[in-house]
This record gives structure tokens, C-alpha cells and sequence, in this order.
């Protein structure tokens, strides 16, 4: 019996084991998301400095890379072992302290790790032991980078958007989510939609309501879904992000014009739209008679 056919026949074998390589998965995709604008920021900064002239700082060391160089502790240095890195095991075993200085661990870190988890093996559970579900999980661990890294920095970068969208298009070729010709419309609404609205809104208010990144984000999200998805994208990250900036300037006090990064909200959406966009609709449709 090949692995296929196992997995086939054992759903909780094939989403049990989906959701330990999330944990995996969720383990690197910290590494991405205190790294990499770590490393775009180093590079932007010494690009600016060679256009202007300056010469670049001889002591001036390159953040670490993704990959090669090993995790440490960001209080004394200390390098983690792989035993000290296994994802949320470590954790629970050290107490959510350092083995080497005894300071704290951020819970932010197994809480990544359990949440691409619990969004990999619902991937798993919706598509099953098919191609799609390789696409949906590459697809939603984009988004959680980038949900995440936006939330720290008001920042998505285009090494993660860009192919994200042409990750989207590419898939499409075969109909897998959506029909190709709905996925490029979806990539160009996406895209002109948000470009529209900021610059609307700039015309009025003579402030910037998001930035670059979204458009590009939502651009990507309308490759993977088609345009048809676009409304309700817009419509669920709209009312979440309201919600939530409403209860920030309630409950932390928050001025009201501070910036709220619209990254993770699309995201989100986007998510939930790519999952059970199907079923929502149904439910709106129901709910309104609609579907009568």
C-alpha cells in the first residue's frame, strides 16, 4: 500500500501528520518573520548609502540569513541546540526560559508554531490527500509570514507578495482554485482596487490609509481565488480590522490616528475565503433568502 492510499484511507493519520509538519513549518516561518526585514532594512540601508555617496560602515555586520546561520538566544548569544529547537516541545521543557541565562522565551513563538499547526491541518482536513492541499499549505504559510511581519513592521515585503501572486496564477494554469482568465482579472482587481481607494482617500484626507504592500497582497489573494472572491475578502478584512481598531482606541487608549497595519486582516480574510469561502456564501444567501 503506497503512502497515498494509506493517507487516503486514514484521514486522522494524513491530517495528524499534516498538522506536526505545520509545527515544523511554524518553527521556520519565526525564523522568516524576525530575520527577513532584519535583512531587507540592512540592504536597503547600504543601497541608499552607495547612491548617496557614503561609504558603508566597516564594522558593520549583515543580520543572519534564514537558513545557515543557527538560531540563538537574543539575551546572551547563546547558540540553541536542536534539541533546544524542537518546536513546542522545547519550549514546554525549558519552562519558556534560555538553558544558558535563564531568560525568558516569548510565547510568541509557540503560539506561530500552534497556529500554522491548526491552520495547516484544517487545509488538510478541506482538500484532503490531493495536489491541492501541497498548494493550500504553501499558500497559507506565505500568509502567516506575512501576516505576522506586518504586524511587527507595517511592513510586506515583495519577496513574499510577489511570488505569492505569481504562485497564484501559476497554480490556476490547471484550474486548480479558479479558472485562469478569473485568477488574472482577480491579481488586476486586487490590485487596481486598493490602488484606487488610497489614492481616493489621499485626495480627500491628504494622508496615505495603507500602503503598497496591500495592493499587492490583496493582487495575490485574487490570483489564488479569482475576482469573485475580491468582495468578500474586502468585506470580512474591512469589518474585522473596524472592529478591532474600535476596541484598540477603547480599551488600550490608542490615538486615533495611529496606524493599524491592514496586512493581517487581509490575510486573514483571504484565509478564510480560500477555505470555506463556498460555505460562507451559502450561509449569507441563506441568511438573507438569497439562496430561496
Amino acid at each position: 500500500m503506497s503512502y497515498i492510499e494509506f493517507f487516503t484511507n486514514s484521514p486522522g493519520w494524513f491530517i495528524g501528520s499534516v498538522f506536526v509538519i505545520g509545527l515544523l513549518v511554524g518553527s521556520f516561518l519565526n525564523v522568516v518573520i524576525f530575520r527577513l526585514p532584519r535583512r531587507l532594512n540592512y540592504h536597503w540601508a547600504r543601497e541608499c548609502r552607495e547612491l548617496l555617496g557614503h561609504p558603508a560602515d566597516a564594522g558593520e555586520n549583515p543580520p543572519p540569513g534564514l537558513i545557515v546561520e543557527p538560531s540563538h538566544c537574543p539575551s546572551c548569544g547563546h547558540h540553541i541546540r536542536f534539541y533546544e529547537n524542537i518546536p513546542l516541545l522545547s519550549f514546554v521543557l525549558l519552562g519558556g526560559q534560555c538553558s544558558a541565562c535563564g531568560a525568558g522565551i516569548s510565547l510568541r513563538y509557540p503560539a506561530v508554531e500552534i497556529f500554522t499547526a491548526l491552520l495547516s491541518g484544517m487545509v488538510a482536513w478541506k482538500f484532503g490527500v490531493t495536489l491541492a492541499t501541497v498548494y493550500g499549505l504553501l499558500f497559507t504559510w506565505m500568509l502567516v509570514a506575512i501576516a505576522f511581519i506586518d504586524l511587527d513592521t507595517q511592513l510586506i515585503p515583495d519577496n513574499l507578495s510577489l511570488p505569492l501572486l505569481w504562485g497564484g496564477l501559476l497554480v490556476n494554469i490547471d484550474y486548480t482554485f479558479a479558472p485562469l482568465r478569473d485568477a488574472v482579472i482577480g491579481a488586476a482587481v486586487g490590485y487596481l482596487l486598493l490602488w484606487l481607494i488610497f489614492h481616493l482617500f489621499k485626495l480627500v484626507t491628504g494622508k496615505e490609509g495603507m500602503g503598497y504592500g496591500d495592493f499587492k497582497l490583496l493582487a495575490a489573494l485574487g490570483a489564488w481565488m479569482g475576482w469573485q472572491a475580491i468582495p468578500m475578502i474586502i468585506l470580512l478584512s474591512s469589518v474585522v480590522g473596524a472592529v478591532i481598531g474600535v476596541f484598540m482606541m477603547i480599551f488600550r487608549r490608542s490615538d486615533r490616528g495611529q496606524a493599524i497595519p491592514f496586512g493581517p486582516f487581509l490575510a486573514g480574510a483571504g484565509w478564510l475565503a480560500f477555505v470555506w469561502g463556498h460555505e460562507i456564501t451559502a450561509f449569507y444567501n441563506k441568511l438573507t433568502g438569497m439562496g430561496a
